[in-house]
């Protein structure tokens, strides 16, 4: 009996159903259903009741989960101690735009949580470098959005968005329920910068890699494009998912990919702290997309 098999058997006792459960811990169910049964067999008991809607806890299944949960509370101290002896660590977070709000606050808990001595320092970038600064090691992950130049960098996608033009509200297009790139062709596009990686600047200008980029100003931050329409009826490209100001409005694309929310670091980083960073970022989204479906 070692803390991975307890970290299993945890979840499949809060989620009540081995899918969920093997979701839940990045993994598939047969794996899982395996190591319940071992668990199962070392402790000589049934831990659970297994039907085809789910599962529910044994008396044995009761008291394991709520030792176990001590069990693993204590080892989560431990590890904050033994890091702790270490000094004081660091992790820096590159984010873009507002790549950071939209971790949220539950993300921001749970890393404080299981790691309450390290120090989080929070870096912004802009537009021209849609990997807040990894390439450079001035941070050490990245909350950012692809697509880019992924070459020595590994990528976790967190959430996938529809992407819309945003309008001045009395634009003749504002009132449309979707909208092509085509109808967007006689626009001025807000431009990123030139030097920009081309699969980014290619993406948010609504062209391929080696197509034509549109004309249009030049914009760094997210502000300076939402003031270029604003202003000057430019448009640009969002997240549906994104506020916008009072006097623009975001119209959906019906032919431009998905966005991708992301979470990036360097391949050749093998820092415990991102690794962690990483794997809390990827379950706290997976929790927010797949709702829990306790009975």
């Amino acid at each position: 009996m070692d803390l991975r098999s307890l970290r299993y058997f945890v979840a499949v006792a809060e989620e009540r159903h081995f899918r969920r459960a093997a979701d839940r811990l990045h993994m598939t169910q047969p794996p899982l259903s395996r190591a319940i049964r071992h668990l199962e067999t070392d402790l000589g008991t049934v831990l659970l009741h297994r039907s085809s809607t789910g599962v529910t806890l044994t008396a044995s299944g009761t008291e394991l989960y709520e030792q176990a949960r001590t069990l693993l509370e204590h080892a989560e101290q431990v590890r904050a101690r033994v890091t702790a002896t270490g000094g004081a660590a660091t992790i820096t977070v590159g984010t873009l735009g507002d790549s950071v709000e939209e971790a949220g606050t539950r993300l921001a808990a749970a890393f404080r949580q299981r790691h309450p001595g390290v120090d989080v320092l929070i870096r912004e970038a802009d537009f021209t470098d849609p990997t807040t600064g990894l390439r450079a090691g001035l941070a050490d992950v990245a909350l950012t959005r692809a697509p880019f130049d992924d070459t020595g960098i590994s990528t976790r996608a967190l959430r996938s968005d529809p992407v819309g033009v945003v309008l001045r509200t009395g634009d003749p297009l504002a009132s449309r329920r979707t909208l092509s790139l085509g109808d967007l062709d006689d626009r001025q596009w807000c431009q990123l910068p030139d030097g920009t990686d081309p699969r980014w600047r290619a993406y948010w200008n609504g062209a391929t890699a080696a197509g034509r980029l549109r004309d249009g100003p030049v914009v760094r931050t997210v502000h300076e494009c939402l003031q270029a329409v604003l202003w000057n009826g430019t448009i640009g490209l969002t997240p549906v998912t994104h506020a916008v100001p009072e006097g623009l409005t975001c119209v959906p694309l019906a032919d431009m990919p998905p966005s991708q929310l992301v979470i990036a670091w360097n391949t050749a980083n093998g820092n415990p702290l991102v690794r962690s960073f990483t794997q809390i970022a990827a379950s706290i989204y997976r929790s927010a997309v797949r709702p829990s479906l306790k009975p």
